[in-house]
């Protein structure tokens, strides 16, 4: 394993950091499924565990770029390189060290990923990558098995997502779906029982909720502000509330997912 000493921002091998939005990535040539980013050491050993392959890293100094070579197990570019040279390259600095240009790996077929899964999230249409990461973190962290997103959602693998999820995103399994008829279809098959976080006047109490779970349960939580949609609503076996005070009518939603997984733990 090597450590290139970067002396050209004209260098190609570099152009996996050169100021490419999440989108871009997702489409960089020379990769079946698309780059990601990861950032920091912790996200990249993250990674690694996980079975994921770095295409290179763009390393802050010789001691970071040491730590990558110590953790790897396996050979990896390494490009090293002065803070400006590496802020002018990439439009922001390095405050983590390291920045890993990833290999995404292909999405599990929904089927297989629920096949040994007892506790699952659905997140339908949320689309700010600060919150898909936070829920990741929370699914990993009070132990839900997999996450199901919708079409809209905002990609997993996005940047943003991954640093807020401090790479949890990479360790817990997720795939997407398709739309509600098909998820129903999929979930009733692998039996789970549908219980949608939303506010209605049908709802049930989370405490009470949780009192009586089914063994299977796929929480289904909805976009920022608007909530689930009617079809989300209409294919759940229960609605499910979390119950406010002093006026306030709902949690964000990360903080919603935290909750009601933690009442099912």
């Amino acid at each position: 394993m090597s450590v290139i000493e970067i002396e050209s921002l004209d260098d190609p091998r570099l152009a996996d950091y050169s100021h490419l939005t999440d989108v871009a990535l997702k489409k960089s040539l020379g990769s079946e499924h698309g780059l990601y980013i990861a950032e920091s050491l912790l996200v990249l050993q993250r990674a690694i565990a996980a079975g994921h392959r770095p295409r290179s890293v763009l390393a802050l100094g010789s001691s970071t770029a040491d730590a990558i070579q110590a953790t790897a197990g396996f050979d990896i570019p390494i490009f090293s390189g002065p803070p400006e040279l590496l802020e002018e390259l990439t439009g922001y600095l390095l405050h983590r060290g390291l920045i890993a240009a990833m290999h995404r790996p292909a999405l599990q077929e929904p089927a297989e990923l629920l096949r040994r899964a007892h506790r699952i999230v659905i997140l339908e249409d949320v689309v700010d990558p600060t919150n898909v990461g936070a829920i990741f973190r929370s699914v990993a962290a009070i132990g839900a098995d997999a996450v199901l997103v919708t079409p809209r959602c905002s990609d997993p693998y996005y940047r943003r997502s991954i640093r807020v999820s401090m790479g949890t995103v990479l360790q817990v399994p997720w795939t997407r779906v398709g739309d509600w008829p098909s998820t129903m279809e999929l979930l009733a098959a692998s039996g789970f029982h549908i219980a949608a976080l939303a506010l209605s006047d049908d709802s049930v109490d989370l405490k009470a909720f949780a009192a009586t779970a089914p063994e299977r349960v796929a929480l289904v939580l909805g976009t920022e502000g608007a909530g689930l949609t009617a079809e989300a609503l209409a294919a759940a076996d229960t609605i499910v509330r979390i119950p406010m005070a002093h006026g306030i009518d709902s949690l964000n939603v990360a903080a919603t997912a935290a909750v009601a997984m933690y009442a099912l733990s």
